[in-house]
């Protein structure tokens, strides 16, 4: 991941999650971010809708959290498939990242990524830039 992408996550804790329910209808959702390793990932409280709706279809969509609305460093989106850390190594590497261990039962999810986009102010412009699996960095500028 780009490094200005990963630090618009590590910034702040909370994010927005977007899931797909039964009916392919979206639902939003808050989540926490963290990189564990190379990975990206989120967790759940157990039996969560959020988690739930991954377990059954793994495609999401995830929003930076926008601070303080200035967009100084950016905004960053990424979409791709999750897919439940059920590997006793995983789960426990996953585990020594966090700064305390889960009250109780949860999921834990690693996000593949394909596609993820940062849009900043460069002077009076918009610049866009993305990034696809095996695909160069596209970028656009907007007036």
């Amino acid at each position: 991941m780009e490094p200005a992408v990963r630090a618009r996550f590590e910034a702040h804790r909370h994010h927005v999650l977007a899931t797909l329910r039964k009916s392919g209808a979206p639902r939003v959702s808050g989540t926490e971010v963290r990189v564990v390793g190379a990975d990206l990932t989120i967790g759940s409280m157990y039996g969560a809708v959020k988690a739930l709706d991954l377990r059954r279809d793994g495609r999401f969509a995830l929003h930076s959290n926008p601070g303080d609305g200035t967009m100084a460093d950016g905004d960053a989106k990424i979409s791709g498939v999750a897919v439940e850390i059920v590997d006793e190594v995983e789960v426990s590497a996953y585990e020594s990242d966090l700064p305390q261990p889960p009250p109780g039962p949860y999921h834990a999810f690693r996000l593949g990524l394909t596609e993820v986009v940062l849009t900043t102010v460069e002077g009076d412009h918009l610049l866009i830039r993305s990034w696809r699996p095996g695909e160069p960095v596209k970028s656009v500028t907007r007036d």
